[in-house]
């Protein structure tokens, strides 16, 4: 059997800080997780309110620009969807021209049930 079979790999090499500037850099615990260690500035390992808005101040890169993103219902077309069936990764608005006018089923049974009353008149008057 091998001898490293079953024991954790080496940690890999962590560039020491090059700034004092810096706000902290990249430590591995025991485990090997990688971890960030802050610096010893005052501000930086406040456990207040203050201390929590300049950890988010120092992680905040200003060079970094947030983008509107498209909207996620903006539903695109897709003629061949009827055609070759329901593709969850092309899926989209049906290309279907125009659907079928929906019948009015009281006015149907209305017409029915003259059509009906003409015939048994026809009848009663052979």
């Amino acid at each position: 059997m091998s001898e490293t079979k079953g024991k954790p790999p080496g940690k890999p090499a962590v560039p020491p800080a090059t700034n004092a500037d810096e706000p902290g850099r990249l430590e591995f615990d025991d485990r090997g997780n990688v971890t960030w260690e802050w610096s010893d500035d005052d501000a930086l390992q406040a456990d207040d309110t203050f201390g929590a808005a300049e950890r988010l101040r120092a992680l905040v890169d200003p060079k970094l620009d947030v983008l509107e993103e498209p909207e996620p219902n903006a539903i695109k077309h897709n003629p061949k969807g009827l055609k070759k069936g329901y593709d969850p990764y092309d899926s989209g608005a049906l290309g279907k021209e125009r659907w079928k006018k929906k019948k009015n089923l009281r006015e149907l049974s209305k017409w029915i049930e003259l059509k009906r009353k003409m015939d048994g008149k026809k009848k009663d008057g052979e």
